[in-house]
């Protein structure tokens, strides 16, 4: 990320419209940015990232924001992300949805699928992108809900906005000991937002989808449990072990994969934190349901592509 993205908003450089364009791409991934008042124009930007996490907030005149399914081939980098609007309003279209969003809204939108962002007046947002994996829920199901808005005054909402226009205010906390945690504490509540909304139209529509969230409840709340697996969950559901790998295979996993994933997270965010530094990697692996450290190092490689003492020791340097 461009050294000028870190400066406070006072100080982050005032970009021309080419400036701009070319700090949009480098900044979040490849867009297509056009206006028609390019001149006069002014944008900022300023960012700070913790853990593969991004958080920016961007400040600029009117313009409209692609991407493409040109650019998606060109660097398809497989991400969610989630804005804030602070002042202004836009206009959000994904997936044949459109969100017009106002001071305090929330919406989301996903990098490997065209979307485009209007914004036909001076307008300031935070946005929060991150891969897919680290959000804790099925990317088809988060996908249900790009383009749509979330109020950031009420309900869920009115936990999450608040945070995130903090933590935009505060950037340069994210690059000191505790920017994972606070930025993994923004995607928790992200997560929160999201289940609480996909649960509220499942029940409605489709009961089987609410059973889904129960049950990832379930697995969240019991990682450390070495036995937790196919038979426990079914059992603690009323539900057959068939019935369960269904529900799980209509998502593009199995439980045994979702819980080997969620297991290896937890991990991995244990042994980035500096208050964990004094735990062992096995202790860490043991504590969330890993009973053999070898078998944990290969399955943790094979996810990051680095062992869980090589991604520490670059975490802690």
């Amino acid at each position: 990320m461009p050294p000028e993205l870190l400066r406070s908003s006072e100080s982050a450089p005032l970009l021309d419209f080419s400036g701009f364009r070319t700090a949009v791409s480098e900044s979040f991934v490849p867009l297509q940015v056009t206006s028609d008042r390019p001149e006069p124009f002014f944008g900022r930007i300023r960012s700070a990232e913790a853990d593969e996490i991004h958080v920016s907030e961007v400040n600029a005149s009117r313009h409209v924001v692609e991407r493409t399914p040109e650019l998606i081939a060109r660097a398809d980098r497989n991400y969610f992300k989630l804005s804030l609007m602070l002042s202004g309003t836009g206009l959000l279209i994904q997936e044949g949805r459109e969100a017009v969003l106002r001071p305090g809204d929330l919406a989301v939108y996903d990098t490997h699928r065209p979307y485009t962002l209007v914004f036909d007046d001076d307008f300031r947002t935070v946005v929060v992108m991150f891969p897919k994996h680290l959000i804790g829920l099925p990317a088809e199901l988060v996908s249900q809900l790009t383009a749509v808005r979330f109020d950031g005054g009420a309900g869920v909402g009115s936990i999450v906005a608040p945070y995130l226009g903090q933590l935009a205010g505060n950037l340069d906390r994210l690059s000191g000991a505790t920017g994972a945690r606070l930025a993994h504490s923004a995607l928790d509540l992200t997560a929160t937002l999201f289940a609480d909304h996909l649960g509220t139209a499942a029940e409605l529509a489709h009961p089987h989808h609410a059973l889904m969230g129960r049950i990832r409840e379930y697995i969240e709340a019991n990682l450390s449990s070495a036995d937790l697996g196919p038979a426990q969950l079914a059992a603690a559901h009323f539900i057959s072990t068939r019935h369960l790998q269904g529900l799980f295979q209509e998502q593009g996993t199995t439980v045994s994969a979702w819980i080997r994933s969620r297991r290896l997270e937890r991990c991995r965010r244990e042994l980035m934190d500096p208050l964990s530094a004094g735990r062992s990697v096995a202790s860490i692996a043991t504590r969330w349901g890993f009973v053999d450290a070898a078998h944990f190092s290969r399955v943790f490689k094979a996810a990051y592509g680095e062992s869980p003492s090589a991604a520490r020791a670059a975490a802690l340097s």
